[in-house]
């Protein structure tokens, strides 16, 4: 970004920066610590992933608070527009993030409850897997404001929605051929849209930053898998 004659001025959006990126952090351990509990069936970790949401929504309202303040007094333009106005929309992304991710940990504690065998969930965690690598890249990008990973972030949601309808058709054959399985496939079928949301809101991210860096949307129809996901 431009260096400015007012130091303290570059110093805020340093700050607001790392901000961002603090929150970033944040809500990808989040996701990651909440689908390790759903998978080792830990519930004290599933709890301790619900109770640390609530960092992600003070740094959110941190930065609310911060970016407000930036354009009543320093009336930016430009690029330090487009960071700040940007820098509100990824915040509240990543809160979302945050907000599924305690989601899932709470689904994995009510499967808890449930006998063992009856919870099957390499297929969900084998989405997850794809989604996590999605926040990984775009926080990446974020950080070394790299475009070309955002866009390559914004064309892989296709492949994340059409997993997503895989592992739901999968979830719902076991369901149908099994009516034990039927409690916990409904929680399953809940996390794995958490999951594809969460997919969802990587994308947004990538677009968010290619706005950022280059005060364009990214070109082209957004990429979808399979029309079932229509919302």
């Amino acid at each position: 970004m431009n260096e400015h004659t007012v130091k303290s001025y570059d110093d805020e959006l340093a700050h607001l920066t790392a901000l961002i990126s603090r929150m970033g952090g944040l809500a990808e351990a989040q996701f990651a610590a909440a689908v390790r509990a759903l998978e080792s069936r830990d519930v004290e970790a599933a709890v301790k992933v619900v109770a640390a949401d609530g960092r992600i929504d003070e740094l959110e309202q941190e930065v609310q608070a911060f970016t407000v303040r930036l354009l009543a007094l320093r009336q930016p333009m430009a690029v330090d527009l487009r960071q700040i106005v940007t820098a509100l929309k990824i915040s509240g992304e990543l809160e979302r993030i945050g907000d599924y991710a305690a989601n899932i940990a709470k689904r994995a504690m009510a499967l808890d409850r449930l006998p063992e065998e009856s919870v099957k969930v390499r297929a969900v965690v084998a989405l997850a897997e794809l989604v996590s690598r999605m926040i990984q890249e775009v926080l990446d990008a974020h950080d070394r404001r790299d475009t070309a990973k955002a866009i390559e972030v914004w064309n892989s949601d296709q492949e994340v929605d059409d997993t997503y309808v895989k592992v739901f058709q999968t979830i719902v054959d076991r369901m149908a051929a099994n009516p034990d399985s039927v409690a916990a496939g409904s929680q399953l079928l809940f996390i794995a849209k958490n999951i594809e949301r969460i997919g969802d809101h990587a994308t947004n991210l990538a677009e968010a930053l290619h706005y950022l860096v280059r005060g364009t949307a990214i070109s082209g129809e957004r990429p979808k898998g399979h029309e079932f996901m229509a919302d």
